[in-house]
């Protein structure tokens, strides 16, 4: 097994990566790691044109961690105002557990500061993910109690399986 790298994401990486993030929420595979939302949402997580636009955004980036030419976590980083944004984390279920979530964030979070001077990075999660919010909280995060509904009825973010979810946002100043 290679070394992991951290690198920016490239066009070529799409599908990788789109393969990726769904294998880490989504469906039977997910259920190896722990990150999975396969009890909330079904459907999709992401799809090409989404990921692709991250890739691209040139207000923003997407950081990958590949071991040789496999890509085993990455996360979208997106310059706003005042603060970085942090979405599209995804690590291999293979993988998780093991730090490489948190090697990724810690990367997320000096890449924001020192690529663009940001003082704070801010994310979304789903407020019913108790675990995965705890797991932030243990990382300095803060939640805000701003919440932000589901996008019922727009497939291309999955299938709820239930009526209640909602993202909160969750904070970090960078310093």
């Amino acid at each position: 097994m290679s070394s992991p790298t951290v690198r920016t994401a490239r066009p070529g990486d799409v599908a990788a990566l789109v393969d990726l993030v769904e294998s880490a929420y989504r469906g039977e595979r997910s259920r190896v790691g722990w990150t999975h939302e396969a009890d909330l949402l079904d459907g999709q997580r992401t799809d090409p044109d989404m990921v692709a636009a991250a890739v691209t955004n040139p207000a923003g980036t997407v950081l990958v961690v590949a071991e040789g030419p496999t890509i085993v976590a990455c996360c979208q980083l997106e310059r706003r105002d005042d603060h970085a944004y942090f979405g599209m984390f995804a690590v291999s279920p293979t993988r998780q557990g093991g730090g490489l979530g948190r090697e990724l964030l810690a990367s997320a979070e000096r890449y924001a500061r020192e690529e663009w001077g940001a003082g704070e990075l801010r994310m979304t999660v789903i407020t019913q993910r108790d675990d995965l919010i705890a797991w932030y909280e243990r990382r300095g995060y803060t939640r805000t109690g701003e919440l932000t509904p589901f996008p019922y009825g727009d497939e291309r973010f999955g299938l709820p399986r239930r009526a209640d979810l909602a993202f909160e946002t969750l904070t970090r100043k960078l310093g």
